[in-house]
């Protein structure tokens, strides 16, 4: 059976910035975080990124240049010997009522679709409240990691068994240690 994890993007893989990654120069992973998804990835994890991109919609950055970030991150894990498996992200702005937008769930729902698979119990791992609501309302199992926003949000109040963890490479460590086939 294949395992299926949903990572956010945006301060889970690379590092965040509050006037958002506009370019390819500004796409910086986060030490260890593109080993963390090749290790997973060669484990028998299938990877899927479930981002909000709202720059798109506020013109800070165009579809190509989201492309180049994402064919980077794909770059750089086949590197490490791994792969993201599929990329879904939201385009739209906070006030454009989608359903794809975090803390909605579309997302979720679409990389479901893709691999046929059920979401109960999936890890979402995200570094916003936003990003394991949008998890939990589908059944996902919520982790936190303290890069990106993730040390501010640890202190408001989490979904219920919420793990937490220093990082996305702390995150691989306990599911590829928890796991029986491994």
């Amino acid at each position: 059976m294949s395992k299926l994890i949903i990572l956010d993007r945006d301060g889970v893989i690379n590092e965040d910035s509050d006037e958002y990654v506009k370019s390819l120069a500004e796409w910086i992973p986060i030490p260890g975080s593109i080993e963390a998804i090749a290790r997973l990835s060669k484990s028998g994890w299938l990877v899927a990124v479930a981002t909000n991109q709202s720059g798109l919609a506020r013109g800070y950055f165009d579809q190509a240049t989201l492309q180049q970030m994402h064919d980077a991150l794909q770059q750089r894990v086949a590197e490490q010997g791994g792969r993201v498996d599929l990329i879904r992200f939201c385009p739209h702005g906070p006030d454009d009522l989608c359903d794809c937008r975090k803390p909605r769930s579309g997302l979720f729902r679409q990389i479901a679709e893709h691999f046929q698979l059920p979401l109960a119990g999936v890890p979402v791992v995200g570094d916003s409240l936003r990003d394991l609501q949008a998890g939990t309302a589908v059944g996902c199992s919520p982790f936190l990691v303290r890069t990106g926003k993730g040390a501010e949000t640890e202190l408001k109040p989490l979904p219920a068994g919420t793990l937490v963890f220093d990082n996305l490479a702390a995150v691989a460590d306990h599911l590829l240690d928890s796991d029986p086939c491994h």
